[in-house]
């Protein structure tokens, strides 16, 4: 660990992006004035470590209990009734219909000739 004294309103380095600022001293305690690109997270430890269980936590989750998760939520009244005609309507096998593609037409332009529309 490297140890630094730094007084107020003097400034540590961390690579080329990150400023430590001495912002105040009262008694005991040191404000630090951090400044650091968006994309790099800055916590207190505490914080940071509450974050990792969470995260480790929810990486456990099993499909048990994802399954008692899907059977507290209930869909709202659209996709309760969205469901409801899925399960009215005749059952087919059509693949494409259930990753949603649509149907693409060629488009014959109106000023075309016949001629043109027959090749097309």
């Amino acid at each position: 660990m490297l140890v630094l004294s730094r007084q107020r309103d003097e400034t540590i380095m961390i690579g080329d992006e990150i400023e430590i600022s001495i912002v105040d001293i009262r008694g005991d305690k040191v404000r630090l004035g951090i400044n650091a690109p968006t994309r790099i997270a800055v916590h207190r430890k505490e914080v940071y470590e509450a974050i990792k269980r969470e995260n480790a936590q929810a990486a456990r989750l099993g499909m048990t209990d994802l399954d008692s998760l899907a059977q507290t939520i209930q869909p709202g009244p659209a996709r309760r009734a969205q469901r409801d005609d899925a399960n009215k309507a005749p059952k087919t096998h059509n693949p494409a219909a259930s990753l949603g593609a649509t149907t693409v037409r060629p488009f014959i332009s109106p000023n075309t000739s016949s001629q043109d529309k027959n090749s097309a």
